[in-house]
């Protein structure tokens, strides 16, 4: 059944509904009479609109001669305004606010202008919270490099195993100048990522570089891996890095330690971090504060890496 909000395309300014299952006119009946004649004709044009509970706002006149304006509520939630012929022969649904078109090219530039300007501040500010977040975890590149690449990854993704992929090569293209930070995301469905997350924090207790291993690998093993057998394999993965395994099986395997506990919250904090930042899925990448949502080729990267090497430059 198709939805009232996907028959109004995202770029059409307006549709039009004919008013033609009643004939007396508008301006013969009163307010509350011509709403609920509007209400039927559109309930007879959208019928899932009769299966709703739909709230009519009142009719108002638009600084459009000869067009009132008016809005509804579909079940309380989406809000869907409409302007209105006087005589009601013709509604139009409207899918966004009014557009100025008639500002100069001078005028759309100094507008371009002032939109970088906000969108940069805006960008720096979440920059410092992420930066602030990521004091003390392991890092890939140089730890001074002028651009911070910070992604919010789950191990059981397919997605993320591309997004390590393209990081990699971001990484040997710019040895110098990244500084490469993975954050925790584990998604619900995914049923042994926050097992190898929480594994991961594990490792990073210990060396910096065990936590890697087991990020390289559990991306490179991701369709070996399963809930019954991830904890056995990260076993194989640490072999022979240095860990004190029987430690790291505490922290890891333990659910009664305080060390698993501690681990499991650093985790989900990942997870709430992303989300205030914006995460809703992922891969979700921060390039110094600008974000980049999904598995982004190295395409996606290059225009922005540019530029703030050629702003540092300057």
């Amino acid at each position: 059944m198709h939805k009232l909000w996907k028959i109004v395309p995202a770029l059409t300014l307006a549709v039009v509904v004919s008013m033609t299952a009643f004939a007396t006119a508008a301006t013969a009946d009163d307010a509350e009479a011509r709403k609920s004649r509007i209400l039927a004709n559109l309930q007879l044009e959208f019928p899932q609109l009769a299966e709703a509970n739909i709230a009519m706002g009142d009719l108002t006149s638009s600084s459009i001669e000869g067009l009132d304006a008016g809005s509804f509520t579909v079940n309380g939630r989406q809000n869907q305004k409409f302007l209105v012929t006087k005589d009601d022969k013709a509604l139009y649904l409207i899918a966004g606010e009014p557009l100025d078109v008639s500002r100069s090219e001078e005028e759309i530039n100094a507008a371009i202008a002032k939109r970088k300007e906000a969108e940069a501040a805006e960008a720096a500010t979440r920059q410092a919270e992420l930066n602030a977040a990521t004091e003390g975890v392991p890092v890939r590149g140089n730890p001074n490099g002028k651009i911070t690449i910070i992604e919010f990854s789950d191990f059981q993704c397919p997605y993320c195993s591309r997004g390590a992929n393209t990081v990699e090569e971001i990484l040997e293209k710019y040895p110098n100048d990244v500084k490469f930070v993975f954050k925790h995301f584990p998604l619900g469905f995914h049923p042994w990522a926050k097992p190898a997350a929480i594994a991961a924090n594990c490792a990073a207790n210990q060396k910096d570089e065990a936590f890697w291993t087991l990020h390289d690998k559990f991306f490179e093993a991701q369709k070996e891996l399963n809930p019954g057998n991830v904890m056995a394999k990260s076993k194989e993965f640490l072999a022979g890095s240095g860990v004190d395994m029987e430690a790291w099986s505490k922290c890891a395997e333990d659910q009664t330690s305080d060390e698993y506990k501690a681990a499991a919250a650093a985790v989900d904090a990942d997870m709430a971090f992303g989300q205030k930042m914006g995460v809703s899925g992922t891969p979700g990448f921060f390039v110094n504060g600008r974000f980049l949502n999904g598995a982004q080729p190295m395409t996606a990267f290059e225009p922005i890496i540019q530029e703030i090497l050629g702003s540092a430059s300057e």
